[in-house]
């Protein structure tokens, strides 16, 4: 019996050890394109969090692609769309949200705006809670929906997004056009009022630097009215910042939704507050799920650890 007492040790050693690194990796972002058309989504981490397991790359429509995501991982995640690649030079560039490396991979090149954003802080301050938006801020190129799955109870834990298309309806002073477009020099993203005219009342700066001096403008509620829980400006944390409980908490990332896409949600805080203006046009897909998508869900580290637990277990015993 004291010959078993060394093998003990290592499985005891092995758990821990599984444990340990299942909570370091223990969340995950599934990213769907439901769009009629091609979206690269791009990556970028926050200062001091690990890069995940890509900085960008291409999802045809139909495809998605799940990335695993580090405990306190903060970041952002949004789709450029009209991506192509110069024959001469080269370079990889898009029509709207590029990141400037000349690569499918933006390798830590942000999104240029106007461009819809997924802003997430995983594990953060408040009991280890999730928060995450849906941000207009920067403009906007295509619909999103944030969908939190297998959260526990707590916080105001509920899908958020912008799920109309926009381009269409975008004022004329804040458009953006291409030839790039479906039928020629249409519609393409929408601009901030910041980026279209660059003055501190819009951009929230300066004199207007403060929630009591920046207040919302005729363009930022065009946003709002389309799409009530996200960002529509600097200072729109009152309806548009969402948390849930951390844990195994993971998060669908959808470009182009469906109404089927949404789940109804518990949270009291939201139950008011529509995902989306019924009176906006919606132009979604059906969401494309089980066998439409191209790529299946990686295995998670935990199992894969565990899994050799299981196997050193077999040989030693």
């Amino acid at each position: 019996m004291a010959t078993a007492a060394p093998y003990r040790a290592l499985a005891g050693i092995l758990v821990v050890l599984a444990v340990s690194v299942s909570g370091v990796w223990s969340k995950s972002f599934t990213i769907i394109n439901n769009c009629g058309y091609t979206v690269w989504p791009g990556i970028l981490s926050g200062a001091g969090s690990a890069a995940l397991d890509t900085t960008g790359f291409q999802l045809a429509p139909g495809q998605s692609r799940t990335l695993s995501a580090p405990a306190g991982w903060s970041g952002k995640l949004w789709g450029r769309t009209l991506c192509s690649t110069d024959d001469s030079t080269g370079k990889f560039t898009c029509v709207t949200g590029d990141c400037g490396s000349g690569w499918q991979d933006c390798a830590g090149g942000n999104a240029a705006p106007p461009a819809t954003l997924a802003e997430f802080t995983l594990d953060g301050s408040g009991g280890g809670m999730d928060f995450y938006d849906v941000s207009l801020v920067d403009g906007y190129n295509l619909p999103m929906l944030v969908a939190p799955e297998a959260a526990a109870p707590g916080g105001n834990c509920a899908p958020t997004g912008c799920m109309v298309d926009l381009n269409g309806a975008c004022p004329a002073d804040l458009r953006v056009t291409s030839a790039a477009a479906a039928g020629g020099a249409g519609g393409v993203a929408c601009k901030s009022a910041c980026d279209a005219f660059g003055s501190a009342q819009y951009c929230c700066s300066g004199e207007y630097g403060s929630p009591s001096t920046c207040k919302p403008s005729a363009y930022s509620q065009f946003f709002k009215n389309a799409c009530p829980r996200a960002y529509s400006y600097a200072y729109d944390d009152a309806t548009s910042t969402f948390t849930c409980a951390g844990g195994g908490t993971t998060y669908t990332i959808t470009f182009c939704p469906s109404t089927t896409s949404v789940k109804s949600s518990s949270s009291p805080n939201s139950q008011d507050l529509p995902l989306i203006n019924g009176t906006m046009v919606y132009t979604g897909g059906d969401q494309q799920t089980g066998a439409a998508s191209t790529e299946a869900r990686p295995p998670s580290r935990r199992l894969v650890l565990l899994g050799g637990v299981l196997l050193v277990l077999a040989g030693a015993f």
